[in-house]
């Protein structure tokens, strides 16, 4: 391999040694050398590769030979500094690790579903007080089954793909908001276009948020938006904190307008002690983990050595980052 491939990771860490098992083999690997900022910075000046999970805007100065910027997150609202889009408008190829946490998300989202159609949250609360909290057999209105039930997911990436195959393994019926409708997905009965997101929202009895935060999706669910949801329904957010109004969310869980919501991320984060969310009933929520699982690194180094063979063959990479669109 002619390139000169820097990992961002230190030498010898378990993160670098998933990398280094993918790598094996490859000439011009070299990863952190521990505290030692002079030789790290030398390592950027000379790398044409650089993977990383985010860069100053001094490390991006300094990557003065870099030619495609590969970073270890799914999300880089974050990581695409003014720095990063301008060396990207200058050709810098710029490469995310979308779909490296497609199971696991998945997996935590149908949780919440079944917990929330189970009334696991009750029946942990009367656990607490150990209270013997029996319903009758057509489950009181209480218990459901998410057999039947209907899935919108807005936003069919690696992750919703994932989430639409498991949620029709339930039996559920599922719907899916794309910017292009004119494809099919595997486990999704229906795909509507941006502008069928009110439809959505108003036939699913569950909703789960999995879009980029970009300037068109701050704010997406708005106060408006949860009006249109049914009463019995729940959202879950998995994307990022700000693309609902949160403030809005409070208000219609507290008011019973909407009935529970699995959330992962919040506008501020850690979420502070006195925000509401952490004592309604109706709310399961975990911070910022739905990501986390012990194949992350392992995944992401798969997605990266199938990237470089796209590299050296000339072909267009997979999952680049578009400063236009902002993910």
């Amino acid at each position: 391999m002619s390139e000169r491939v820097y990992v961002d990771l230190p030498a010898g860490s378990a993160p670098a040694e998933a990398f280094a098992r993918a790598l094996a083999g490859e000439r011009g690997v070299t990863f952190r050398p521990g505290d030692d900022g002079d030789e790290r910075r030398r390592l950027l000046a000379d790398a044409t590769v650089v993977v990383t999970r985010q860069l100053s805007d001094e490390d991006v100065a300094a990557a003065t030979s870099l030619r495609w910027l590969a970073f270890l997150g799914a999300g880089v609202d974050q990581a695409a500094t003014p720095a990063v889009v301008a060396r990207a408008r200058e050709g810098v190829v710029v490469t995310t690790a979308s779909g490296v946490h497609g199971p696991n998300i998945a997996e935590q989202v149908m949780g919440w579903m079944l917990a929330f159609t189970r009334d696991f949250p009750g029946f942990w609360r009367s656990q607490a007080a150990f209270r013997w909290d029996r319903v009758p057999p057509d489950g009181g209105g209480r218990l459901a089954e998410l057999a039947g039930q209907t899935l919108g997911i807005v936003g069919l990436g690696s992750i919703g793909a994932a989430l639409a195959l498991r949620a029709r393994a339930f039996d559920m019926k599922v719907l899916g908001l794309v910017r292009r409708p004119d494809r099919t997905v595997e486990g999704v009965d229906r795909l509507l276009g941006p502008d069928g997101l009110d439809e959505l929202l108003a036939a699913s009895d569950h909703v789960c948020l999995i879009v980029p935060l970009t300037p068109d999706t701050r704010g997406l669910i708005d106060a408006g938006r949860l009006a249109k949801m049914k009463p019995t329904a729940y959202l879950y957010n998995v994307a990022r904190g700000a693309v609902v109004d949160q403030d809005a969310l409070i208000a219609a869980l507290g008011s019973g307008q909407l009935a529970g919501a699995g959330l992962d991320v919040f506008v501020d984060e850690p979420l502070p002690p006195d925000n509401p969310l952490w004592s309604l009933p109706s709310v399961l929520l975990t911070p910022h983990i739905a990501g986390s699982t012990p194949r992350y690194y392992e995944r992401a180094a798969g997605l990266l050595v199938a990237n470089l063979a796209r590299w050296r063959a000339g072909e267009p990479l997979a999952r680049r980052y578009d400063p236009d669109r902002g993910y």
